[in-house]
């Protein structure tokens, strides 16, 4: 009887490629969707505290809980204020968005010379009159805006920059709604409502080097096999005189950029008492003020800054609606 061959399954994805670590920190935002029904900001960002569970009333129509309680895994994070500090247009080139020019707040915050430095002087009404004369060269506009981690259960002078894309109108209008912004702070429920959908932009937490059993989820080797049981057998033919990249090998796992879609807002709160547990969260603390309970998990370690953005590619099956919550769990997780 002849040899059968044997077909597995690939062991891992190679959806990600490839696994190197993220050049910062902090996720960069790519893409901004377009918005209608009113000029608004598209995005804002929080540090992650933990994660707990609550019970609410399913709302979704499909499901066949629809109606019952339910409990759901949800994620906590921590989103003091945010401070618009500038105003950039962007002009449309040949070659993508180029900066058109940029309108700093009269007196920044002393904190933002830890992140950049700074013009020499500032003169608000000028650069806005100057951006106002030339607003049929202008495509859109983005507000530089920085975090204020002091207000939160995180350990840094440094505070985060997020530029922040403005859309849902002309030209005219979106320049009118940053100007208005300009040097004021703005709070998460002024950007996000309870019941609609974000996408969270994150590093992932960082694992180290890793071999192939950990990183692709190969089989081991048998006990006796020769060099190697935590490896792959053959790692390629003789032609072509190359490995393959699909061939799993060793390197970088964790510390990615990651993107995830449409995560539920279940409740935006003003005091952090409401979700903390008995204790704090493990390896966060207490949270101290604003907060936003977000449906499932979020990549990244607990203090790892996320990148909340408008859905880019909404449900539509899914009421964008406040989630009728019936308890949030406040058990202690010392004990975890």
């Amino acid at each position: 009887m002849g040899h059968r061959h044997k077909s597995a399954p690939k062991r891992g994805s190679l959806a990600y490629l490839p696994r190197g670590r993220a050049a910062r920190e902090r996720g960069r935002i790519s893409y901004w969707p377009r918005v209608t029904g009113g000029t608004r900001l598209l995005g804002f960002m929080g540090y992650k505290a933990g994660m707990t569970h609550i019970f609410y009333v399913d709302d979704r129509q499909r499901s066949p809980n629809f109606g019952k309680e339910i409990n759901q895994s949800v994620t906590v994070i921590e989103a003091p204020p945010i401070i618009i500090c500038a105003i950039r247009a962007y002009t449309r080139t040949d070659y993508g968005l180029k900066t058109f020019g940029e309108v700093w707040m009269d007196n920044p915050p002393k904190d933002l010379d830890r992140v950049l430095t700074l013009p020499e002087s500032f003169n608000s009404e000028a650069g806005l009159k100057e951006i106002k004369e030339k607003l049929d060269k202008i495509t859109e506009f983005r507000l530089l805006t920085i975090a204020q981690p002091k207000y939160a259960s995180i350990a840094k002078k440094k505070p985060e920059l997020m530029e922040i894309k403005v859309d849902g109108g002309t030209v005219e209008e979106l320049f009118e709604f940053a100007k208005g912004l300009l040097g004021k702070t703005v709070s998460v429920g002024e950007v996000f409502k309870e019941g609609q959908f974000v996408d969270t932009i994150a590093i992932s937490k960082g694992k180290g080097f890793q071999g192939p059993v950990k990183r692709w989820g190969v089989r081991l080797l048998a006990r006796k096999s020769r060099k190697t049981k935590r490896g792959v057998a053959c790692i390629g033919p003789w032609k072509p005189s190359r490995v393959l990249y699909t061939v799993p090998r060793a390197g970088q796992m964790g510390y990615h950029k990651r993107t995830e879609y449409n995560k539920r807002i279940m409740k935006i709160g003003a005091d952090g008492r409401e979700v903390t547990p008995k204790g704090g969260f493990i390896r966060y603390g207490v949270v101290k003020g604003p907060f936003l309970l977000l449906h499932g998990s979020v990549p990244g370690p607990k203090k790892r800054l996320i990148r909340l953005r408008v859905p880019a590619r909404p449900p539509s099956n899914v009421p964008a609606e406040p989630t009728n919550i019936v308890s949030i769990s406040l058990k202690s997780q010392q004990g975890a």
